[in-house]
């Protein structure tokens, strides 16, 4: 803290929160107050309130004198005055050897801790002064206690307690300006004072005892009187201490409160005052009894739990409160604590209680979730319940009377609501209420929903606001007629004249106004406009035309400088601008800019040089070897075009003068020096734009260009060392290249060894080789050493050697391996570049271990043969024998290897041998796959692989275990049980027909078709199968398959069975007809089958009698004589096939006909008879397949149409 010079800094311990006050009178200086983390400052102000201070803060305050205010010290401290670099410091430190009461601080535990917001000591009313002026707190930091004072700090017990801020939060009431208990301490403190002051007085006149080092300052407002003794000052604070602890102890002591009076929202409280405890003193004899001192109660509610976080809700002097705002059916949880002056007591034991339910809250307002013309559908949302269910809700409306009037439209548990027979485009009023074992809630604000309305009518045409180049402004009106409440929107249809597109939408919304963009100019466009709502569109209204306006021109084309420009003149010349803007150009304006640095700004300043018609102009006047930028730009009906593209122009300039012979930067190195120059004195009117330096080999005439470029320095390389080289300089600029500049000559110093030779290498054996190699030119300095990079790539060498030696062992190399070396050496110049990579193989040796073995699956144990035939037939038969199995080893007699091939060290693996523990070696050719035979089924056998050639074996694989699987099951034997000529019924095995849960045996049927391969038929469990649509009298045949777990068995023999042949169709019923004592019957004819002649059996029935054969032949027509004319006749015929190598096949026989006999009657009577007998005696002919198919197909369709009208009438509607 530093004010005009001084700091004055408190630093006491963090957890004692003592307070401190000073004695300010005014005067007009500030001071600072440094207040620390967890330290606290009160201060009183103008109007008698206290106010507290917590830190980190800095307070400015005004000085009475412009000194260090007195700082009030507490029993065991004292102050201490350092001066730093003229500022000085006030520190408030502890005092080793002070010790209250007469007891070791070091035996007394440490004092609860005060409340949060006052955790500092409160100044004493007698000693401090009102302050002039009190400003609000700034960000201040900590405090800066010595660290030698750190070790001897203690707690004192001794705590000051006085009046307590007012501000408080949650309504807190203010306490007095000064406690009358505190008061009355005080004075009894001033009284023993006094006493002692005259015991000591009378000892001389004006003498007195000095005030102890530990003693508060004297204050201003206390007698002149000589000051007490230390010691009684601190037996009086020392009891004053004692009674502070004392009423700690009370405040601990708060019971729990009393809930009583629950309601929904509201609860009573109230507790009983903390009563006094043991440790308070009994006053003495003569002394008055201490006044009951001021409580505070501060009320805290929870209703998160009993450790939830509790909200101050009441604070007062009021022994009971009353709890608002609180939610229904919620538990609660309430304590209390006390706070006395600077004390505050622990929270009582909290106390729980529920509040009641209530009824619901107020829902919100329905809302329109769909509607029509003539309903609406409403649907709300649930409110809070309080704690009782919501049963039932009540909607109601206003009948779209529009008045406040409300009707129940519905009452019930559902959240949404259908109402029917309404007007359309109408408003309707609606308010919700909920309802549960409480009561009613209160009903929502009443919401207006409207209907849907009709079409709306056409509007008029639209009109035009402002036209525009690019753009035109139109407006229309609302369709007359239509509702306030209707929401109408508009769609604007344009149209461009010639387009041939028609009306295109441009805007679809619901304004009344809209400005169509992106037009051509001058260009006429058809406008009509078209208003729809929620029910559909109108008709369009009628069309306007409209035009937009011309443009301006665009800028002259093609400006250029006509010819060659001269030193002081050029020429312009243009092109007239592409696009006129729909008017003729009636000026041209050519401007140049005048700014002569070249830097061309956009603030330059432009000149006009030329105004009129004609498309070029001259400028003169002009300095040489400057730059300048022209524009031209043209004038029209339809405004001024924007500006050409400024036209940079460069007049002629004089080639540059000599520049200075140019410097070495630096110590010259071996292969490079690094040249710097200063651009020439003379530019020649134009900015030098590059140079060109030439070089001098030793012991040349003749130089050559090193170097050409704008940069004033250049790196020459690729030079020798210890050589002398000279080097000239001449600039450029637009005009060519000036005189070159003096010569200069400069030494390169030595550099690194030549390039060695390439290396030889000598190989020792497959994993040895010995690499030498032959000293380089060292260019100045001895070779230190050789540097030896030797890799399997060219690209990827590393070093394998460093040293000073000339050649290098290397060992732990592959057989048959190519590998690349080279040589670098070294001196003190620096490092010399690589020899030429040299190529070496080392010699063959025996091939590598195989590493990686894997066994066959199933589908690639394939005979060779087999895997040959379908090599050579697999573009032809790809497709045809998709389904055809392939011809396989038996897994339980064959293993299936494959691996890959190891690395061969040089050498073609000729072979591989594989061991199989206890059997003879297999040895096999330059393969990687095979397949081992004759195994025993269900067999483990332990397999490993060696590769050979012609040097001798390799290493064996890693050994690996491979097993057999079981024998698969026998085909069975294949039987037809059932034929007929379309169909044949197979079976196999023993077993029932249906495949059983538990079957683990399977079976594959093939059948072999008109190619000769095999198809599948059935694969399953079952133990027959029905194979159909086949054809008569034809010979097929199967072959059978068993597989299980333990794979596919063999097939069985080909069975072959032949299908019968098909008997002839039904005939229909013959015709006839009656030829006076005869008979005539006709049937109809039915066409060979396959070759084979059909004819006919013709059988009659007379009477009760059986059918007797009448006719049998090839005829289709038979006359019966001599019938009698009282009996009835029956006729039947059926086919009769045929066959040449087999017995004849009967068909089945037609439906009957009837021949009645004829009637004697009148001629009327006999007449009708004969009508009646000739329609019996006519055949009743039966509905065809077609005709009944589309018989149910047209009672299918008549029945949808049916349903799909009750749906649209009853439903929908």
């Amino acid at each position: 803290m530093a004010v005009l010079g001084e700091t004055f800094s408190w630093s006491p311990k963090l957890w004692e929160f003592r307070r401190y006050n000073c004695d300010f009178n005014y005067k007009s200086e500030v001071i600072l107050v440094q207040v620390n983390p967890g330290e606290a400052f009160t201060i009183q102000r103008d109007d008698g309130q206290f106010q507290c201070i917590t830190g980190p803060a800095q307070v400015p305050m005004m000085s009475p004198n412009g000194s260090v205010p007195q700082i009030y010290v507490p029993p065991g401290y004292v102050q201490q005055i350092i001066e730093e670099n003229g500022v000085r410091r006030v520190l408030v430190l502890p005092q080793t050897e002070f010790h209250p009461g007469g007891h070791s601080p070091l035996h007394h535990p440490p004092p609860p801790p005060p409340h949060a917001h006052l955790q500092a000591f409160i100044p004493h009313p007698h000693i401090m002064h009102h302050p002039a002026h009190l400003y609000s707190g700034m960000a201040g930091g900590t405090g800066d206690m010595n660290a030698q004072y750190i070790s001897q700090y203690h707690p004192a017990h001794t705590t000051i307690y006085s009046e307590q801020d007012t501000h408080q939060p949650h309504g807190r009431a203010a306490f007095a300006h000064r406690d009358e208990r505190a008061s009355k301490t005080y004075e009894r403190l001033q009284k023993k004072l006094k006493e002692r002051q005259g015991v000591g007085g009378g000892g001389g006149g004006g003498g007195g005892l000095a005030l102890s080092k530990d003693s508060p300052p004297p204050s201003p407002q206390k007698s002149r009187g000589t000051p007490p003794t230390g010691g009684d000052l601190q037996n009086g604070l020392g009891e004053l201490d004692e009674e502070a602890k004392a009423l700690q102890e009370r405040l601990n002591s708060i019971c729990k409160p009393v809930v009583t009076d629950i309601q929904a929202r509201g609860a009573s409280l109230s507790w009983l005052a903390p009563l006094r405890t043991e440790s308070d003193k009994e006053p003495k004899e003569g002394e008055e009894i201490p006044s009951e001192p001021s409580f505070t109660y501060e009320v805290s509610v929870s209703y998160n739990g009993k450790d939830g976080k509790y909200k101050t809700t009441y604070s007062g002097v009021e022994l009971s409160a009353t709890l608002q705002d609180l939610r229904p059916a919620t538990d609660y949880h309430v304590r209390v604590h006390v706070m006395c002056n600077c004390l505050q007591g622990v929270p009582s034991e909290p106390v729980s209680f529920t509040t009641l339910s209530c009824k619901p809250d107020t829902p919100s307002p329905p809302r329109k979730a769909s509607g029509t013309k003539s309903s609406l559908v409403l649907q709300w949302k649930a409110p809070c319940d309080n704690g009782s269910k919501i049963q039932n809700y009540i909607l109601q409306w206003d009948e779209g009377k529009g008045t406040s009037v409300f009707e129940q439209c519905y009452y019930g548990p559902q959240k949404q609501y259908r109402l029917t027979k309404l007007l359309p485009a109408s408003r309707y009023s609606f308010r919700l209420a909920a309802k549960n074992d409480m009561g009613v809630s209160e009903f929502s604000e009443a919401v207006p929903i409207m209907t849907s309305c009709s079409v709306p009518a056409a509007p008029q045409n639209p009109e035009l606001v402002q036209p525009g180049v690019t753009w035109l402004c139109l407006r229309w009106h609302r369709p007359a007629g239509s509702p306030k409440e209707d929401d109408i929107s508009y769609v604007l249809e344009m149209e461009e004249e010639g387009s041939g597109y028609g009306f295109q939408a441009s805007y679809d919304g619901d304004e009344l106004s809209h400005t169509v963009r992106n037009l051509h100019r001058s260009t006429t466009y058809r406008f009509r406009v078209i208003a729809y709502n929620a029910e559909g569109k109108s008709n369009p209204s009628p069309v306007s035309e409209f035009t937009t306006a011309p443009d301006r021109p665009t800028c002259p084309c093609r400006l250029s400088v006509k010819g060659k420009p001269h030193p002081t003149s050029f020429r312009l010349t243009w092109d007239p601008p592409k696009d006129n803007g729909g008017s003729d150009v009636t000026k041209y304006v050519a401007e140049l800019s005048d700014d002569l640095s070249g830097t061309f700004q956009p603030g330059s300043s432009w000149n006009q040089v030329y105004s009129g018609l004609a498309m070029e102009c001259l400028c003169d006047g002009l300095s040489p070897g400057c730059s300048y930028q022209a524009r031209v730009h043209c004038i029209s009906a339809g405004g001024e075009s924007p500006m050409t593209e400024a036209l940079q122009v460069q007049t002629p300039p004089v080639p540059p003068g000599p520049c200075l012979p140019p410097r070495v930067v630096g110590k010259p190195k071996a292969r490079e020096v690094q040249l710097r120059w200063a651009p020439p004195l003379v530019d020649g009117g134009s900015v030098v734009s590059s140079y060109s330096v030439e070089m001098f080999a030793p012991q040349a005439e003749e130089g050559r260009e090193v170097y050409q470029g704008s940069e004033l320095d250049c790196t020459l390389g690729s030079l020798l060392p210890g050589r002398t080289y000279g080097f000239r300089l001449r600039a450029a600029n637009k005009a060519g290249f000036g005189p070159f500049s003096e010569r200069s000559d400069v030494t390169t110093g030595p550099g690194a060894p030549e390039a060695c030779r390439p290396p030889h290498v000598n190989c020792k054996s497959p994993t040895c080789a010995v690499i030498s190699w032959e000293a380089p030119h060292c260019n100045g300095a001895a070779v230190s050493e050789y540097r030896l990079e030797w890799g399997a790539a060219e690209g990827s060498m590393q070093i394998c050697y460093t040293g000073a030696a000339l050649s290098h062992e290397l060992r732990g190399l592959l057989p048959a391996t190519s590998y690349f070396c080279r040589v670098q050496a070294l001196n003190a110049a620096g490092v010399g570049p690589f020899s030429d990579a040299v190529l070496c193989q080392t010699p063959c040796s025996v091939p590598a271990a195989v590493s990686s073995v894997h066994a066959l699956r199933e589908s690639e144990m394939r005979v060779e043969s087999r895997v040959t035939e379908r090599v050579e037939d697999e573009e032809e038969e790809e497709e045809e024998d998709e389904e055809a199995s392939p011809l396989l080893y038996s897994p339980s007699t064959c293993l299936g290897l494959r691996w890959e091939a190891p690395c061969s060290h040089g050498a073609e693996i000729m072979s591989y041998l594989i061991d199989l523990g206890e059997r003879q070696p297999i040895l096999t050719g330059p393969v990687t796959k095979y397949i081992i035979q004759n195994l025993q089924p269900d067999t483990t056998y332990r397999i490993r692989i060696q590769a050979l050639n012609s040097l001798g074996a390799g290493p064996f694989s890693h050994t690996f275990k491979l097993k057999t699987k079981p024998l698969p099951p026998l085909p069975p034997r294949l039987e037809c049980t059932a034929s007929s000529h379309q169909t044949l019924r197979l079976k196999w095995g023993d077993g029932p027909g249906k495949a059983q849960s538990t079957d683990s045996l399977q079976y594959h049927l093939q059948m072999e078709d008109k190619i000769g391969r095999f198809i599948s038929l059935y694969k399953g469990p079952c133990h027959t199968h029905k194979v159909q649509r086949l054809n008569e009298s034809t010979s097929y045949t199967f072959r059978i398959q068993a597989f299980n777990e333990a794979g596919e068995g063999p097939f069985s023999t080909v069975y072959t069975f032949t299908t019968p042949r098909s008997p002839p169709a039904p005939l229909k019923a013959p015709r006839v007809e009656r030829v006076d004592e005869s008979c005539e019957v006709n049937w109809e004819t039915l066409p060979p089958m396959k070759g084979d002649p059909v004819i006919y059996c013709l059988q009659c029935m007379q009477g009760n009698s059986e059918f007797k054969q009448i006719y049998k032949g090839s005829a289709t027509s038979f006359q019966l004589p001599s019938l009698s004319l009282s009996t009835e006749y029956r006729f039947r015929v059926c086919a009769i096939r045929q066959c040449q190598d087999a017995p004849e096949i009967v068909g089945p026989y037609s439906s009957t006909v009837i021949l009645l006999p004829p009637r004697v009657d009148t001629p009327g009577a006999s007449s009708a008879t004969g009508s009646k007998a000739t329609e019996a005696q006519k055949p009743k002919r039966s509905l065809t397949d077609e005709q009944f198919s589309f018989l149910i197909i047209a009672l299918l369709a008549v029945t949808s149409i049916l349903i799909a009208v009750a749906i649209q009438y009853f439903v929908i509607e």
